[in-house]
């Protein structure tokens, strides 16, 4: 979610027309190819080591992050308004590229971490805390003012949530399982199966939420004009284009002092009036859209919640990976999810009945089950393809063993040791939840 943007203290530049907005849009957010490059964008909640429902106190995160600043990492560090920590790999031209330099800038980060008895938590949703903010500036006090209007899950999603979002080119020009029109249906129909399996966050202040991926149901319960996908029945860029004129403006930059907030202001409209946006403005705005599928050059998969363990994060990475960049397995793939269409409707994602459900039943839900079983096989068929190592090969199998084929996913084991009180996994803390996924490393 944190998009690094220098707050606007240079002259302003030359106005944008629709027109123009609408040009550049189109342009820049589906650059098609070959699909070569794969990224992903890890977010992680930080807690004391010793004393995981403890919140961190502001000046230890401080401390922490300032030393964390200061390695050599291959990845873009950042830090969400809660005090989450974002690592955001560098395009890798290999699954096993983008593996092995993530985990190498994990291992640094963990290290540093220890040092300051703090570690690393990969759950979608922080359990026990509510959301309470690190991060004190412009951009992050506009945001909250805007989102408060519509209710409190913007502060949830902003302070006390985590995913991981996985990073692929937009795909071909032409048609075919791996051309950018077919890749951007299938994101939107595969990420509710995405949400299924690898939910994992039911609970929010030590008590259980209803939901197996709370923080799915927050984006979802959150303004439709910023976190809703476009229409998917035409072409993509027009949408977008669309989708992101309309959208309401969040924030009015300014070089001091707060930022302005307006109401009902959509960025069209205020290309349309008498001091309309720059080039800048409309960069920083899609920023702030925060849609399940984020085109910026490449797709953006924002769906997955956080993952448990320590490489439990190369899980969906590998599989998503491999349901979009191996040919067959995206034909797989796309059969397989062509009929939950029917189930989504004409509501977009991620409000409507199919990921309404992937949010809540998770893979006890039958469709999305017999889905993800379908899937998770096309995707351990085709990593050998896409170069993945056999440890790697391994991991995917044990969680498709473990939940996939069994209905599950990894909220259900935190179920299983919620009591229904403030105590979650039965007083033990949450290093516990090492077991979730094998426990020998799979990054080589």
């Amino acid at each position: 979610m944190s998009d690094s943007v220098s707050d606007c203290t240079e002259p302003r530049r030359s106005a944008v027309t629709e027109a123009e907005v609408e040009a550049l849009v189109r342009g820049i957010c589906f650059k098609t190819g070959p699909p070569r490059f794969l990224g992903v964008e890890l977010e992680w909640l930080v807690h004391e080591s010793r004393s995981p429902r403890l919140p961190v106190p502001p000046e230890r995160l401080e401390a922490a992050y300032a030393a964390l600043r200061a390695l050599p990492l291959s990845s873009a560090l950042t830090v969400e308004p809660g005090g989450q920590l974002e690592l955001s790999s560098a395009p890798a031209a290999s699954l096993m590229e983008c593996v092995g330099s993530v985990s190498a800038d994990l291992d640094a980060v963990r290290a540093v971490l220890r040092e300051a008895d703090l570690a690393l938590s990969g759950l979608g949703q922080d359990p026990w805390n509510p959301p309470t903010r690190f991060l004190h500036d412009p951009r992050y006090d506009a945001m909250e003012t805007y989102l408060d209007r519509t209710g409190p899950e913007g502060r949830a999603m902003m302070c006390t949530s985590a995913s991981v979002q996985v990073c692929l080119d937009a795909g071909y020009e032409e048609p075919g399982p791996l051309g950018h029109g077919r890749r951007w249906w299938l994101a939107h129909q595969l990420g509710a199966v995405l949400v299924a399996a690898f939910a994992n966050s039911p609970m929010a202040c030590g008590q259980p939420t209803g939901w197996r991926s709370t923080r799915q149901s927050l984006w979802a319960a959150m303004d439709p004009g910023r976190t809703s996908a476009p229409p998917l029945d035409g072409d993509p860029r027009t949408a977008w284009a669309r989708h992101v004129l309309d959208a309401p403006v969040m924030c009015v930059r300014a070089p001091s002092g707060p930022w302005d907030v307006p109401e009902g202001l959509s960025f069209r409209a205020w290309t349309r009036s008498d001091a309309p946006p720059d080039r800048e403005d409309l960069d920083y705005h899609q920023t702030t859209l925060f849609p399940p599928v984020r085109p910026r050059g490449h797709l953006e998969l924002r769906m997955i919640d956080a993952q448990s363990g320590e490489s439990g994060w190369i899980v969906p990475l590998a599989v998503t990976a491999a349901l979009f960049d191996d040919a067959e397995a995206a034909e797989t793939a796309y059969r397989t999810v062509k009929p939950l269409a029917e189930r989504a409707g004409s509501l977009p994602a991620p409000r409507n009945p199919l990921w309404t459900a992937a949010a809540r039943a998770g893979l006890t839900d039958p469709e999305l089950r017999e889905a993800a079983v379908t899937c998770f096989a096309a995707a351990a068929d085709a990593l050998p393809r896409i170069g993945a190592s056999p440890e790697v090969q391994e991991a995917v199998a044990e969680f498709t063993d473990r939940y996939v084929a069994r209905g599950r996913c990894p909220a259900d084991d935190i179920l299983d040791h919620a009591d229904g009180t403030d105590h979650l996994f039965n007083g033990t803390d949450l290093r516990s939840t090492e077991h979730l996924l094998p426990g020998k490393d799979i990054r080589t």
